[in-house]
């Protein structure tokens, strides 16, 4: 997609005036996510004046780094309350899909999260299938169904930047229809107290935008009647250090790229030493024998590249006609170093210096370990600020949706919150300890313990919990 070309369109239409270049570092954080940038992994040696193009090879340690990250923020233990009115229609019960199932929602948003802190923003936007508008207003109909599309920041382009929100934001992607690709672009605009939304779709030809006709059951533009926004950004809870972008985020990557060329070339010189490290084999020429097309034949069956002939001029001794040399691999000056290495990245991304332990043979202390980690507990909580804000965001238009969109008994103003896991603070086991020495000691009940940890149900786990405390002869036991 030629961003480009898509913020020259919104100039013209809408009198803006946005620039590009912010997007040439989006670009190359990307790069950086996905494993390869080319201006440093790719290089070229030159062999008897032919070039010969060659590829570092690379640990991918910016993906890793945006997928532990991802892994830490949002997993299976983050929990979400909107009240019980909301939460049927959000998870489900026993016998009925909730909203969140129909949209892979754990899993999309864990996704999310990972290409957000890769390229510095993300946007979870709201779209409709059959949905009911008439005289340009959205109206209520159970047939309808919710989408969410998830975007990351070369397909966002603010348009209104209030200093504490994006109020107006440009989703721009490309879709194939009809096995044509076209430019998708829709406008989220706050005009007169409510979120207009506006869609186009455009063909490229020669860099510039040309329009083209919507999809049938596309409109054209519609009024949502509300100042709930039907998109929510997310970015890394990190102050910008960069020129520009007005609304968008930076990147976990953007100041850890000499870190991460530092990883790269350690392992880069780790590999290669494999690879160039084989045996050498010399051996005097007075012992090639040729075949009948004149070409020598090594005086073994083992692998031809391992032997070199010596010409003239070349001694080696009298006793000695192969010599063999087998190149030091310097395994654990290499090992050292990408170590190092990753020590230097795990702390700039903000996990702390122990983080990633490349080949790790010591065993520390629970304390020990809890200090290292001190830079990661900080900047979890940190950056879930950012999250939870985004996820609140995100469930309030699901549930304005669900009322105004579905026609559905929720209620879009219920209070949202999100709790998010800190096993990374402290592991499961620790806390599992800890609690089993609070029911000891009659600080907590054996049947909030037994539903924490066991998996039970509150109902069972009291029922447990009683007939324990009867075998025991506590007169206080349930009759």
């Amino acid at each position: 997609m030629n961003i480009g070309a898509v913020i020259e369109y919104l100039n013209k239409t809408y009198g803006y005036d946005l620039n590009s270049s912010y997007y040439t570092y989006i670009a190359e954080w990307r790069d950086w996510w996905t494993g390869f940038h080319r201006p440093f992994h790719h290089f070229v040696e030159m062999r008897q004046n032919k070039p010969i193009h060659r590829e570092l090879f690379t640990l991918h340690m910016g993906k890793k780094v945006c997928e532990d990250w991802a892994s830490l923020l949002m997993n299976d233990k983050t929990r979400i309350d909107a009240g019980e009115q909301n939460q049927v229609f959000l998870l489900g019960n026993g016998t009925e899909r909730g909203l969140f199932d129909e949209l892979a929602f754990w899993l999309r948003e864990n996704e999310l999260i990972e290409r957000a802190f890769a390229t510095g923003t993300g946007a979870a936007v709201l779209r409709f299938e059959n949905m009911l508008v008439q005289s340009g207003a959205v109206q209520p109909d159970e047939n309808c169904r919710i989408c969410v599309d998830y975007l990351t920041a070369e397909n966002i382009v603010p348009l209104t930047v209030t200093p504490h929100s994006v109020q107006d934001v440009a989703f721009a992607t490309d879709t194939v229809y009809n096995g044509k690709t076209y430019t998708y672009v829709s406008t989220h605009r706050l005009i007169g107290g409510e979120y207009v939304i506006r869609n186009a779709y455009f063909s490229e030809e020669a860099g510039e935008l040309k329009p083209a006709e919507l999809p049938e059951g596309i409109a054209q533009e519609y009024h949502t009647g509300s100042r709930t926004p039907l998109f929510s950004l997310i970015s890394p809870n990190i102050v910008k250090n960069f020129y520009g972008g007005a609304g968008l985020g930076v990147s976990v990557l953007a100041n850890a790229l000499d870190q991460l060329k530092g990883v790269d070339l350690a392992y880069n010189n780790f590999c290669r030493d494999f690879k160039l490290g084989g045996k050498k084999v010399f051996y005097d020429q007075s012992l090639v024998q040729m075949d009948e097309n004149g070409h020598p034949v090594t005086p073994d069956d083992i692998m031809q590249s391992l032997f070199f002939q010596l010409g003239d001029g070349c001694d080696l001794g009298d006793n000695h006609p192969i010599t063999e040399y087998n190149p030091s691999l310097r395994v654990e000056e290499n090992i050292a170093g990408i170590q190092a290495a990753l020590d230097y990245l795990s702390l700039r991304v903000g996990f702390g210096t122990k983080h990633y332990q490349f080949n790790s043979s010591s065993i520390v202390t629970a304390t020990q370990y809890n200090g290292d980690k001190q830079d990661l507990v900080q900047n979890a909580a940190k950056h879930s600020i950012a999250v939870g804000q985004h996820v609140q965001a995100l469930v309030r238009a699901l549930l304005w949706a669900g009322k105004y969109v579905l026609g559905a008994d929720v209620d879009p103003e219920a209070p949202v919150t999100v709790d998010f896991d800190d096993s990374y603070i402290v592991d499961k086991e620790t806390q599992k300890e800890q609690f089993r020495q609070f029911v000891i000691a009659g600080k907590v009940p054996l049947w909030y313990y037994l539903t924490r940890f066991e998996d039970m149900e509150e109902g069972e786990a009291k029922a447990i919990a009683n007939e324990s405390a009867r075998a025991l002869g506590d007169p206080y036991a349930d009759a």
